[in-house]
């Protein structure tokens, strides 16, 4: 009996605290602009003794074929599929020396300094970099 009497006073107080609650929520705290713009987004790669690495810490390059600054990938189709790009999301932008192209298909990619960003298919492990030099017209990408 005390058991169920206890039960049945906690039900009501539960019941009363939803009743006193305000009818519409209480407006949240904003951050400011620029820090909430960098939370969005980080830069999309960092630098590794001495060069530059994707999000999956494997090595970028960049092809010399690659116009600095056209807003262009010249790595399309099966030169893509050895060679692929380091991809930006749906609505990623620029931010300090990162730039995002439309390649060919119509998907973004990440830029540094204007020059494309792609990996290297035969790259098997973080820290690798047999890409660099081939058909000397692709070198690991630096800062």
């Amino acid at each position: 009996m005390l058991r169920m009497a206890s039960m049945a006073f906690l039900a009501s107080v539960a019941l009363t605290a939803c009743n006193m609650a305000p009818s519409s929520p209480a407006p949240m705290a904003q951050a400011p602009a620029a820090a909430t713009a960098s939370m969005a987004q980080a830069d999309p790669a960092t630098t590794m003794n001495g060069m530059l690495v994707g999000p999956n810490q494997m090595t970028l390059y960049v092809f010399d074929r690659d116009a600095t600054g056209s807003g262009k990938s010249v790595c399309n189709g099966g030169c893509a599929t050895n060679w692929p790009p380091l991809m930006a999301p749906p609505g990623a932008q620029a931010i300090g020396d990162w730039s995002v192209i439309t390649r060919d298909d119509g998907a973004s990619q990440w830029a540094y300094k204007g020059r494309p960003l792609y990996y290297w298919v035969k790259d098997g492990k973080p820290g690798d970099m047999t890409g660099d030099g081939v058909g000397n017209a692709w070198r690991t990408a630096r800062p």
